[in-house]
């Protein structure tokens, strides 16, 4: 029997489902319907249903493993129906804004009526239609190729549900309160370094502080932030609001420091943050992804956040945010 390459069909799927329910070795599947036997391999473990609630139901099914592989197939072309929507996606990744920034604004702002998950950005990115484009070099990783599922450790472990961003005080949510902060990585050219600047804004106030790290390990990430706001009263430090990055695993360091909560927004959600991420698009005008952080001193930095704090903003009522930050130090409002 000569061998085939094609993709497996209905049929060949429901000759499948009995090969699994038999235990049959996936050689001999691959030798009985004519395919190599990474191919029967990699349509099992990708099309396999998984019913979390009910275990017992889940399973190879030949009918649903066929509608898990055309949903996949929707999602894979999805950005090629809809060129604008590409474009988009296409000008925030050069950016250097993330798959999950993007699937989150994209949801948060309502500018597509397509809705668009990190994980369809993510198949873009490596997908073989678009590979050429090279979009993987605007990701913080730049990795050519993507890792494997079984690698990518889920974080859930690490930051624990009383944490989550649901249990955070109403008045944190709706800025009556001050000292309470919000924080994000900002990555440049991999090439250049592993040299990146912690971005930190006050909710209330919108007043930015910027730091700059040597390395993304987290314990010196929050060692720096503890140097920084060591000097601040702890009315004006009460809280930092991060996402779920591995640069801030370190997180309960900042309590044991300098008395600080922490909070963390959900998967996949950094609009939660909006105010860091706001900050970090202005930032990004002045310091784009290719700047090299090696030549940049922290005064440097310093001069930047001077600068973004003493422009009037239209939400605090044209005072700038270094004003705002002053009074709410000097307790007059």
């Amino acid at each position: 029997m000569s061998r085939s390459y094609s993709q497996l069909n209905l049929a060949d799927r429901r000759r499948l489902y009995h090969f699994v329910v038999r235990k049959v070795p996936i050689q001999e599947m691959a030798r009985q319907l004519g395919r190599h036997r990474s191919t029967i391999y990699r349509e099992i473990r990708r099309n396999t249903f998984h019913d979390r609630e009910l275990p017992e139901y889940s399973g190879y099914f030949p009918t649903v493993a066929d509608d898990i592989r055309k949903e996949r197939r929707r999602r894979l072309r999805k950005l090629m129906r809809h060129p604008q929507l590409r474009e988009l996606v296409v000008e925030q990744l050069e950016a250097l804004w993330s798959p999950e920034q993007i699937a989150g604004r994209l949801l948060a702002d309502g500018v597509s009526t397509v809705r668009v998950c990190t994980e369809t950005i993510y198949r873009f990115i490596y997908g073989k239609e678009d590979y050429a484009l090279e979009l993987y070099r605007h990701l913080p990783e730049g990795r050519r190729k993507r890792r494997p599922r079984s690698s990518r450790k889920p974080r859930d472990g690490v930051f624990p549900g009383a944490c989550r961003i649901s249990q955070r005080p109403d008045f944190i949510d709706d800025r009556s309160q001050f000292g309470h902060w919000e924080g994000d990585l900002l990555i440049f050219q991999r090439d250049l370094g592993t040299a990146n600047v912690t971005s930190l804004v006050e909710r209330k106030s919108r007043y930015t502080v910027m730091i700059k790290n040597q390395s993304r390990h987290s314990r010196p990430i929050m060692d720096k932030i503890i140097e920084a706001f060591s000097p601040l009263p702890a009315l004006a430090r009460q809280s930092f609001t991060f996402d779920r990055g591995k640069e801030f695993a370190g997180f309960k360091a900042l309590e044991d420091g300098i008395g600080a909560r922490s909070w963390f927004c959900d998967p996949s959600a950094p609009w939660q943050k909006g105010a860091v991420e706001n900050t970090n698009k202005r930032i990004r005008r002045f310091m784009p992804g290719n700047t090299d952080l090696a030549v940049i001193p922290q005064n440097a930095l310093n001069r930047l956040a001077r600068d973004l704090n003493n422009q009037p903003r239209k939400c605090l009522g044209y005072r700038t945010p270094a004003e705002v930050f002053a009074t709410h130090l000097q307790g007059r409002e």
